[in-house]
């Protein structure tokens, strides 16, 4: 198989295990969102930290480190991302799987803003219109419910302001990761052993759970390995339109596995995304084609 083929099936790997990070989170819905979300960064940390030992990678994180340019940015980043992964978590287990997938396909269309108000960047007719339509979908939904889609809009502002952080930083994915995860460490590790001793905990006392908390980082670590790889394989545009298996994926779990609401006003609201989607999907192909 050539590189291309290869690229494709890591990214089809990527996104299909962040389509199941839902089905993950609920094996957990004991444990309160926040110790969840402290075993993810303690445990990422340590995994990421056996990855890069091995790739003999620490070169790069030490370069990191000496730049004090790139460590700030990727503190700033990392408390981004670990306030992500936080509500991420919490909608899942409130039963709010659909409203995720929401969150995620409008990202890229909160990705097109940023880079239009805060990197000058243009973008095309098409692209335009599928902001629109993406605007339109979250309008209505406020008309419908007489409420924004909180979950939806926080996790695809954290994301695009996490993405465009990292474009700043230009650091690899995985050192990049592991200094993230090394900023949150040490509160996460104070906050899980403070459950421990004082408050209490599933983490030792129930073998089940405690296996789950460990493997958060292996899911987490394992499909940006494979991220990576796609990315060194493949042309954004592909990237852009196989990013989408993750919100489908999630949106049929909540959908038809964990039998979520879902009304007429929600198809409504998710038709305006889903067409803003297409009308992007299909300027970034005419963009890249030019």
């Amino acid at each position: 198989m050539n590189q291309q083929v290869f690229g494709v099936l890591f990214a089809v790997a990527a996104f299909t295990a962040w389509g199941f990070l839902p089905a993950y989170w609920k094996q957990m819905q004991e444990v309160i969102p926040l110790e969840i979300l402290c075993h993810r960064i303690v445990w990422s940390c340590i995994f990421l930290t056996i990855i890069i030992s091995f790739q003999k990678r620490w070169g790069e994180v030490g370069d990191i480190v000496k730049t004090p340019s790139k460590l700030k940015g990727l503190i700033l980043s990392g408390f981004l991302i670990g306030f992500n992964w936080f509500v991420y978590i919490w909608a899942v287990n409130s039963g709010r799987v659909v409203e995720t997938s929401l969150g995620y396909y409008i990202n890229p269309m909160f990705n097109v803003l940023i880079g239009y108000f805060l990197l000058g960047e243009t973008f095309g007719r098409l692209q335009r219109i599928a902001v629109l339509f993406a605007m339109t979908g979250v309008i209505y939904s406020l008309i419908a419910y007489g409420a924004l889609p909180l979950f939806a809009l926080t996790l695809a502002t954290t994301f695009a302001f996490y993405g465009y952080a990292r474009k700043k930083i230009q650091a690899a994915p995985i050192p990049g990761l592991l200094v993230e995860t090394m900023v949150l460490f040490v509160p996460a590790l104070g906050y899980i052993l403070f459950r421990m001793i004082w408050v209490g905990s599933y983490f030792i006392n129930d073998l089940i759970l405690t296996l789950w908390m460990i493997g958060a980082g292996v899911v987490t670590s394992l499909p940006l390995l494979w991220f990576a790889a796609a990315a060194k394989r493949l042309n954004l545009s592909t990237i852009g339109i196989l990013q989408y298996i993750a919100p489908s994926i999630a949106f049929i779990l909540g959908v038809f596995i964990y039998k979520e609401d879902f009304t007429r006003h929600n198809l409504i609201t998710f038709g305006f995304i889903w067409m803003g989607v297409i009308l992007y999907t299909w300027g970034s192909l005419m963009q890249n084609r030019r």
